[in-house]
């Protein structure tokens, strides 16, 4: 199609405001971590000063996607805590910046960081972390309720029926087995419908199937809901079941799997943990 004189055709104009809008939105997320639920630039965890200074985190950048299921492996000592305390703005990072569903965790004051915490962030822990005096459908609501705000019951039970306890509301703590205890843990998790859910050593203290149950359960939400689950494990099994592992070593990234295997993993893991023992001795 020829170009009439006087200026580009209107389609050509048009498909270059086109390219110029995309260029300019893909900047815009880059920077502010519109479209992705979690972005970490760059981040550095320092603990201590001067010779007694350790470096847990040494420049970490890294997005999660929403409906994404995310495992997060390395070495002891790698980082791997730090690096879920401070995606999760449990910890403040040295320097570089946390983005959580779009808001930038420096901005935030320790009020508003908390009330981020309670609406967009869910936690699942190795600990269950459950209040014993309370019944399982006090600890589900327990998070609302913190907030202030009304209880949706409807929410609470369709959470409840989704992990496995419908029947089981009214039981405390101490009723329940261990893996249980983490359905609660995760139902508490999901009942807000969080941006994304942290999950730290889920399955450390659950027997091989009630593991898979629990990892199942994670997994679901990613599926029909669009969350975004980041999962700190040292099981290559555990790993299995997510859409991806990174790779953390001495406090950077070192690589990752897509629709990894327990195999895969393990035998990643073989190597980092080669690689690490090979620099204490060289050190």
């Amino acid at each position: 199609m020829p170009t009439p004189v006087g200026g580009p055709a209107p389609w050509v104009a048009t498909a270059a405001l086109r390219s110029v809008g995309g260029m300019k939105k893909r900047m815009r997320e880059t920077v502010d971590g519109t479209g992705y639920s979690v972005v970490l630039h760059d981040v550095r965890r320092v603990y201590g000063r001067g010779g007694n200074a350790v470096t847990a985190l040494n420049g970490v950048s890294i997005k999660f996607a929403p409906g994404t299921f995310t495992a997060v492996m390395g070495p002891s000592g790698s980082g791997k805590s730090t690096f879920l305390h401070c995606a999760a703005g449990l910890d403040r990072p040295t320097s570089g910046s946390v983005v959580i569903d779009g808001r930038p965790l420096a901005e935030l004051n320790e009020r508003k960081l908390t009330v981020l915490r309670r609406e967009r962030i869910g936690f699942v822990f190795q600990s269950f972390n459950l209040l014993p005096a309370l019944t399982v459908w006090q600890n589900v609501c327990l998070p609302q309720e913190l907030d202030g705000r009304r209880v949706n019951k409807a929410a609470v039970r369709e959470v409840l029926a989704r992990v496995g306890l419908g029947d089981r509301h009214k039981h405390r703590p101490s009723e329940l087995s261990g893996g249980q205890q983490q359905r609660v843990a995760i139902a508490r998790a999901l009942v807000a419908r969080p941006a994304v859910i942290f999950a730290d050593e889920p399955t450390g203290a659950l027997d091989t199937q009630t593991a898979a149950d629990v990892l199942e359960l994670l997994r679901e939400p990613v599926r029909s809901q669009g969350q975004t689950v980041v999962m700190v494990t040292h099981d290559p099994v555990a790993a299995s079941y997510a859409d991806q592992v990174v790779f953390l070593a001495d406090g950077i990234l070192a690589g990752s799997l897509t629709a990894p295997t327990a195999e895969q993993v393990a035998d990643r893991m073989t190597h980092l943990g080669a690689r690490s023992n090979l620099q204490v001795v060289a050190g």
